[in-house]
């Protein structure tokens, strides 16, 4: 593993342990050229998701781009930061398990806006109203019904 700060490969690891949840191994590690102490996380990697954009181009899934995604629909709730990697950590697995290499963007937002409808409805709003590209109030609206139960209130469509 290649020190943050000085870049050498001579790093030492310290101490290994299992996330809370299990699903990844946390190491902390020492550059022995620098002193540096950092941690590292291992994940288990299921297959290689490639994702295929709006405008049909292809791009390597990012994982820490969909937990950035997450974290900003969750900044300033009141929802433990464990509980949000763990359902990034679902998130991720729920994909994987699709048997498919290649996934849409849209399945990855309708599969994410599926886990914070569970995890937390402000969530759920923040992060549909930048997919679903709202433009009005009546946006919010609609969306809302969907979280009140509302089955005479339409869903608004995804974006194109």
């Amino acid at each position: 593993m290649r020190c943050p700060t000085c870049t050498s490969l001579d790093t030492q690891v310290k101490d290994s342990r299992p996330t809370e949840d299990s699903s990844a191994i946390r190491r902390r590690r020492l550059c022995l050229a620098c002193g540096f102490r950092f941690t590292t996380f291992e994940r288990v990697q299921l297959r290689e998701l490639v994702v295929i954009k709006r405008n049909g181009r292809r791009v390597p899934f990012d994982r820490d781009k969909l937990a950035r995604s997450v974290s900003i629909a969750m900044r300033k709730r009141n929802v433990d930061p464990e509980l949000i990697e763990q359902t990034v950590s679902r998130i991720v697995r729920d994909l994987e398990s699709l048997g498919e290499n290649e996934v849409t963007s849209e399945t990855i937002g309708e599969t994410v806006m599926a886990h914070l409808r569970d995890l937390d409805d402000v969530a759920y709003v923040r992060f549909a109203s930048v997919y679903r590209n709202f433009r009005e109030a009546k946006d919010f609206e609609r969306v809302l019904g969907e979280l009140s139960g509302d089955d005479d209130v339409p869903v608004v469509p995804a974006r194109k």
